[in-house]
């Protein structure tokens, strides 16, 4: 491509396809002239519509034309190149879509360079000339070619605004400035510019500012990320090696469980067949003793039957008791029991324990923050079903609703010794270890305590360090009447509004949001801690009047 620096009219030297000075020119039937190889190019693409046209003029050729070098045209471009003749660059040619035209080219106007915001014109490199070089145009406002010259006229005067009304906010002529803005506070386009420019100084800098917070932010996360897969690669294998040691383990315990069998079916078994070979060869002897006292009941001789009777009715002392005592055929039925019964508490045990572990797993969170549900459909979405421990529940307090309610009662409950179990007081704890992020509701009856409590908590005695809100392991929102306050550490918040008798209560652990609502038709914050959770939480009750009544709902 040739350089810059040239004279208008090279252009009439330039081939409109590759806009560079023609090379081997041909000329078609129509007059305009190309480089030999971009018109063949260009009619090899249409070889399939049989029809060829010049691309300036659009007049079609059939058949194809033969093309033939102009050694006319082709001597004047040598002349031109010994001259210094330089083709224009595409940027200063002709004009095409999407580009701004000059307004002063006739014919097939030229690509402009400049757009005048006095003249509110545009213009080519050769049109522009007199903007450069007249004294009056000197002074002229330059700007870089654009099509929105229109934008700085006005719409009601067609006059070029220059005025920016402070008043309205809005670029104004100088008849709108003395007939409707007239009254108004106005300044000069280019005063409102300065300041404005300050402005956009300070907002660039603050953008500037946010996006270098943001590349820090993006590298922190993507070290987050590159943290999270490690330790996610190394939580697989590790939990891959410990279930494997585990299922090698039961895989032990059943090749040691079938080996004893064996072995006591071998034992027993040889003991049998000792004891039934044994019996055999006394029923021969027997039978031998029996055929012999046939005989000898046929005997004539009386003298031979009494002397031989006495050695042969002598039966010798048998080895085994009249009878054999076998037991009924439950040989190994009782090992297929015990071994039923290590399965179920295995599974059961498992399926307690890998809901801790799946509940692990969710609660591992990227640092980015999840915003707070506002409405009860968004607390919904995080709803637990949560069940009451009767392992820790005190005895004066009754589980029903499959362990989703609770009631305290007159007479104490006949629940099994437990170290687990409120002993002091009339609280009970959830099964389930709460992380993440839980939402539930209580609806309560009576004095309650609605509360979530680290699982370690005291549970022997009535003191402080045992009941809910009154140590740092518990916060509580403790509900009489209409009214409640809320307590943590033995520190009291009294709560200035009156509270439903049902609760909702959202948990996000990772966060460190603890929030109670009251629930009615709307939903009303009572109370809500921000605070850095260090263990998993449990929900928790405490009935703190004569029958007074709590119960997990399902929130609809």
């Amino acid at each position: 491509m040739a350089q810059r620096g040239i004279q208008p009219d090279s252009a009439k030297f330039c081939c409109s396809i590759c806009l560079d000075l023609l090379k081997d020119p041909v000329t078609l039937p129509c007059g305009h002239s190309y480089c030999m190889s971009c018109i063949q190019d260009c009619w090899d693409g249409e070889e399939h519509r049989r029809i060829y046209s010049c691309p300036q003029c659009r007049q079609t050729f059939t058949p194809r034309p033969v093309l033939v070098k102009s050694t006319m045209l082709a001597e004047l471009l040598e002349e031109v190149k010994k001259m210094g003749l330089q083709v224009a660059p595409p940027d200063l040619c002709y004009a095409g879509p999407g580009d701004v035209a000059c307004d002063v080219c006739t014919g097939r106007k030229l690509k402009a360079l400049k757009s005048c915001l006095t003249c509110l014109a545009s213009y080519c490199e050769q049109h522009l000339q007199p903007h450069y070089h007249a004294a009056p145009l000197k002074k002229h406002k330059l700007v870089e070619a654009t099509v929105k010259l229109q934008e700085n006229i006005c719409s009601r005067h067609d006059e070029v605004m220059k005025i920016f009304c402070r008043t309205d906010q809005q670029c104004i002529c100088s008849l709108c400035a003395m007939d409707e803005h007239k009254v108004h506070r106005k300044v000069s386009a280019a005063a409102e510019r300065k300041e404005r420019q300050k402005e956009l100084g300070l907002s660039r800098r603050k953008i500037q500012q946010r996006i270098q917070d943001r590349k820090k932010d993006v590298k922190v996360l993507q070290q987050e990320v590159e943290a999270i897969s490690r330790s996610a690669d190394k939580a697989v294998e590790d939990s891959e090696v410990i279930l494997t040691e585990l299922i090698s383990l039961i895989d032990k315990r059943r090749s040691d469980v079938k080996q004893q069998i064996r072995s006591q079916q071998e034992k027993e078994v040889s003991r049998a067949e000792e004891v039934q070979e044994k019996l055999k060869q006394e029923i021969a002897e027997l039978r031998r003793k029996d055929a012999e006292l046939e005989q000898l009941s046929h005997t004539q001789d009386h003298i031979h039957f009494l002397q031989s009777y006495p050695s042969l009715s002598c039966l010798s002392e048998s080895t085994h008791s009249p009878s054999i005592n076998i037991r009924p055929l439950s040989y190994f039925e009782d090992v297929t029991a015990a071994v039923s019964e290590q399965r179920d508490k295995l599974q059961e045990l498992l399926s307690e324990e890998w809901s801790k572990i799946s509940l692990t797993v969710t609660e591992v969170d990227v640092l980015l923050s999840h915003p707070e549900p506002k409405t009860r459909a968004e607390f919904l979405q995080y709803s637990w079903h949560i069940t009451l421990d009767p392992n820790t529940a005190n005895t004066w307090l009754s589980l029903s609703e499959g362990n989703r309610k609770v009631k305290a009662m007159t007479h104490q409950q006949s629940y099994p010794s437990h170290p687990d179990r409120f002993t002091g007081l009339y609280q009970v704890l959830s099964r389930e270890s709460l992380t993440g992020r839980c939402y539930w509701e209580v609806e309560r009856k009576g004095i309650v305590d609605i509360a979530v409590s680290y699982q370690d908590i005291s549970r022997t005695g009535g003191g402080a360090e045992c009941a809910f809100g009154q140590n740092d392991k518990s916060w509580s929102l403790v509900c009489y009447d209409m009214n409640c306050y809320f307590r943590h550490n033995n520190i009291q918040t009294k709560i200035p509004l009156p509270v439903s008798s049902r609760v909702g209560v959202y948990l996000d652990h990772t966060a460190g949001i603890l929030s109670f609502y009251s629930v009615s038709e709307t939903m009303t914050l009572l109370h809500r801690v921000q605070t850095t959770f260090t263990q998993p939480l449990h929900a928790g009750l405490w009935l703190c009047s004569n029958g007074a009544t709590a119960e997990f709902c399902e929130p609809k």
